[in-house]
């Protein structure tokens, strides 16, 4: 081989090796003072799957007790914007879903994710409420709230089950807390949106 390509191969690989270094060195660690805090944002809830409003007192099942009533599933998607020069690691969440800020059901995720550093993800969790479980917490936990309202618990569940699938009323997320965590470092974080705005 040539000599001068000798010097010119010998100049390419000392350039990369430059270049590497100063990227290696760029890198930040994340560390307590400079780990900012996710964004989270409510993107949107909507009902995957809608099969109207209906309660059973009294049935003959096959198996099992009677009584039944009509499921509830909603999806509630969440945009989570990392500001950080790093990758965050999305280590769990819980948040209350609240119709016209009746609480209905608290909801645990233990879905995992990362998100890249200045990149935004998009997490979406799911749930199941019915009305035979949420009459008893209306009633025992929101008695006095109905009563001030002029509402009965029954009536309020059907306008709700009749109605949600055009997001006729508020629906509010709260009682959030997004826990993050990078090389060690967590923070959690509190949350509160209501839908639609």
């Amino acid at each position: 081989m040539p000599k001068k390509y000798t010097v010119l191969l010998i100049a390419l690989f000392f350039g990369f090796g430059l270049l590497f270094a100063s990227c290696a060195a760029v890198q930040v660690k994340p560390t307590a003072a400079n780990f900012k805090a996710p964004k989270i944002a409510l993107e949107m809830i909507d009902v995957p799957q809608y099969t109207g409003y209906w309660v059973y007192s009294k049935m003959k099942p096959t198996k099992g007790k009677g009584g039944g009533s009509s499921p509830l599933p909603l999806a509630v998607t969440f945009n989570i914007t990392n500001p950080n020069p790093y990758p965050v690691f999305l280590d769990g969440y819980k948040f209350t879903i609240a119709f016209e800020e009746f609480d209905m059901i608290t909801v645990k995720g233990y879905e995992t994710q990362w998100i890249p550093a200045g990149k935004t993800n998009q997490l979406r969790a799911t749930t199941m409420i019915t009305p035979g479980t949420a009459v008893g917490g209306l009633m025992v936990g929101s008695g006095f709230k109905l009563k001030a309202k002029g509402m009965n618990a029954f009536a309020a569940l059907e306008k709700w089950w009749t109605t949600i699938p055009d997001m006729a009323f508020p629906i509010t997320i709260h009682e959030g807390s997004f826990i993050f965590i990078a090389n060690g470092v967590s923070k959690t974080l509190p949350f509160k949106a209501t839908y639609p705005e």
